[in-house]
C-alpha cells in the first residue's frame, strides 16, 4: 500500500486558504493509495470561539474529500476538523474511499486538558475501524496516542494500520517518538503519524521508523509491505499469547 503523509501547516482561522492548500498537496500525490492530513487542518489549532469556525455536521469536509477521492481514485484520511452537531463540538476525523463514499467518522476520545480541549469539545465514545482496499485500519487523534489501553482495543479489532493525525508540539517530541514506536511494537501494527508541526513518521510492527519528515511543509509517500507484517506475526504473535486470565485479577 502506498501511503502519503500530507504535512502542511494550516493557518489559524483561515479556512478557505487551508482548504485550497490541502487540495494542492493532495493533487500532487495522485497515484497514492491513501493520503492522510493532520489534526484540525481546516482551521489550525484552534481558533475561538469555535462556533465561528465549526462545520455544521462536517458537511464541507465531507463534500471536499468525497469529490477529491472519486476524482483522484484515492482513499483520504481527512485528519480532523471542528464539527458541530446539535450544538456540540467534536474534533472529528472523516475517511473517504476511492468511490468518494464516507466510510468512517471518528471523534477524538481523549481531550487534551492542558490546552483546554475538554472545556469546549465533546469527547467521542467509540472505537472506529474501516477498510481501505481490503485492509482493516483504525484511527486515533493526537493525544489518544498516550493511552495504550485505548490503542490496544483498536488493535484487537484486527487492524493492520493505525492512522494518527496530530498537532503535537515539538517540545514534547521525544516522548511522542517513544510512544509511536511502543504502540506499533506492542500491537504489531503499522503506525502512520501525521503532524502539522513536523516529524511525521511511518513505523512498522517491529518499531522501526521507515520514514520521518522534517519540519517543513511537504508530502512524503512510502510503500509499505503488509506481507512483512504477516511474517512478523507468524514468528511471534503477541496478541494471541495474551493471558486473558489476568483481566479478572
Amino acid at each position: 500500500m502506498k501511503i502519503t503523509m500530507v504535512q502542511f501547516k494550516p493557518r489559524v482561522g483561515e479556512i478557505d486558504r487551508n482548504f485550497e492548500a490541502a487540495e494542492i498537496f493532495i493533487r500532487q500525490v495522485k497515484g497514492s493509495d491513501v493520503a492522510i492530513l493532520p489534526e484540525l487542518w481546516t482551521t489550525g489549532y484552534f481558533p475561538k470561539p469555535l462556533e465561528n469556525y465549526a462545520e455544521k455536521n462536517a458537511e464541507r469536509t465531507s463534500n471536499f474529500i468525497s469529490k477529491l477521492s472519486k476524482e483522484l481514485n484515492m482513499n483520504i484520511v481527512a485528519g480532523s476538523i471542528i464539527a458541530e452537531v446539535e450544538s456540540k463540538f467534536y474534533n472529528r476525523c472523516l475517511v473517504s474511499d476511492r468511490r468518494g463514499k464516507i466510510i468512517a467518522t471518528y471523534d477524538k476520545t481523549h481531550l487534551f486538558t492542558l490546552s483546554g480541549e475538554d472545556k469546549i469539545f465533546t469527547a467521542g465514545d467509540k472505537i472506529v475501524t474501516f477498510e481501505i482496499d481490503g485492509v482493516k485500519c483504525g484511527v486515533a487523534i493526537c493525544y489518544d496516542l498516550r493511552f495504550p489501553e485505548f490503542i490496544r482495543k483498536i488493535a484487537l479489532q484486527g487492524v493492520e494500520i493505525l492512522f494518527i493525525p496530530a498537532e503535537w508540539n515539538l517540545f514534547r517530541l521525544a516522548p511522542r517518538q517513544i510512544l509511536t514506536k511502543a504502540r506499533a511494537i506492542e500491537n504489531q501494527i503499522f503506525v502512520v503519524f501525521v503532524n502539522s508541526a513536523g516529524h511525521s513518521e511511518i513505523i512498522n510492527p517491529l518499531g522501526t521508523v521507515l520514514c520521518e519528515t522534517g519540519i517543513n511543509e511537504q508530502n512524503f509517500t512510502l510503500q509499505i509491505s503488509l506481507e512483512k507484517r504477516k511474517e512478523i506475526i507468524q514468528s511471534m504473535n503477541l496478541l494471541a499469547d495474551r493471558n486473558l486470565a489476568v483481566d479478572n485479577l
